[in-house]
């Protein structure tokens, strides 16, 4: 047994709620490993869960986080991809704020010797969710022309950089200005725009005469809706998240939810057809319960070469609790990460 630490809540509602306590963990078992954890990458899907707001949150107690780094400390019997000492980066369907976890080989590949704990820890949930949506869902293509909000995040940051692999031209949206700089001069975005009173119309500006071909959608209301209206026949909108329904709070606030939901923008499938658009959605667990499909992805995204993940912010494990409230305010640029 080893006595390890996480952050456990005692069931969804409120942030607040997140502790720190010491548990027991056994041995691996035949097809798992240990894994010493170095650093956790947090995602919106923590936030979204912790608040109860995500579909695939498990009832009654749970350990948020998704995605880490570490060091293999023990493997089970029928392991023999893997060996104590090797560095590596993994996913797991919640219990990724932890000291310490056990969890299948299948869900673990090798570190890069060049990368940092921090950037391992920032790379497989949202290099997948921007491979995924641009690839496979939003059938990318050379010279394509793409929106991605949250452009400054970790998966926006990703999406580009894949985007540039294919050529295509990309607008960036942030809802602070002073991240635009970072992204025109760092990570080579064509264009980039604030999410403001005039976001459609600066949008039509900076298109043009370019169809826009793809939206990478993870604001919804409002945002959703303007993209909607602008994409071109033929286009496709890939929804992976929605950050106009999140909270700066501990808690959601319910009467808003309530309101936004009731406004939300409505497209009518009957319309689809006249239209010539495509409206998709995803959730990355689908993607971690297809192991094969997920590995498959995985490897294309690999064999891109992209630089690892920018890594904006880096907290220390007994820092948990400030790490979410900076991520939640959303002035953040890159990867927030915690050092176990």
């Amino acid at each position: 047994m080893i006595e390890r630490q996480v952050y456990r809540m005692p069931k969804a509602g409120s942030i607040n709620d997140l502790k720190l306590q010491t548990e027991e963990l056994p041995q691996p078992g035949p097809d798992e490993v240990c894994v010493r954890v170095k650093a956790i990458g947090l995602n919106f899907a923590d936030i979204f869960a912790m608040q109860g707001l995500y579909s695939a949150t498990p009832a009654g107690s749970f350990i948020p986080g998704l995605e880490f780094s570490g060091e293999v400390l023990a493997v089970g019997s029928e392991v023999e991809s893997h060996k104590p000492g090797d560095r590596i980066m993994g996913v797991t369907k919640f219990g990724g704020y932890v000291s310490h976890i056990n969890l299948p080989q299948r869900y673990i590949i090798p570190l890069p010797d060049a990368w940092s704990f921090e950037e391992g820890a920032g790379f497989l949930v949202q290099g997948l969710t921007a491979y995924y949506a641009l690839t496979e869902l939003g059938n990318l293509q050379q010279n394509s022309t793409v929106l991605i909000h949250s452009a400054a995040g970790g998966v926006g940051i990703l999406a580009n950089r894949i985007c540039k692999q294919y050529g295509a031209f990309t607008i960036g949206t942030v809802g602070n200005a002073a991240k635009v700089d970072f992204l025109l001069h760092d990570e080579k975005y064509d264009a980039v725009l604030v999410r403001d009173s005039n976001f459609k119309s600066n949008l039509k500006a900076i298109l043009g005469e370019r169809p826009l071909q793809l939206i990478m959608e993870c604001i919804g209301g409002k945002i959703l809706k303007q993209g909607w209206e602008t994409m071109a026949p033929m286009g496709r909108m890939v929804v992976y998240g929605s950050a106009s329904f999140s909270s700066h709070s501990a808690k959601p606030n319910y009467p808003r939810l309530v309101w936004q939901f009731l406004r939300r923008p409505k497209i009518d499938p009957l319309r689809l057809p006249t239209e010539n658009k495509s409206l998709m959605g995803f959730n990355l667990i689908y993607l971690y319960e297809q192991t094969d499909m997920m590995h498959q992805f995985l490897a294309e995204l690999q064999a891109l070469a992209l630089k690892p993940q920018h890594i904006g912010h880096v907290f220390s494990f007994d820092q948990m609790h400030e790490a979410i409230h900076l991520f939640q305010r959303g002035k953040t640029i890159g990867k927030v990460v915690v050092n176990v």
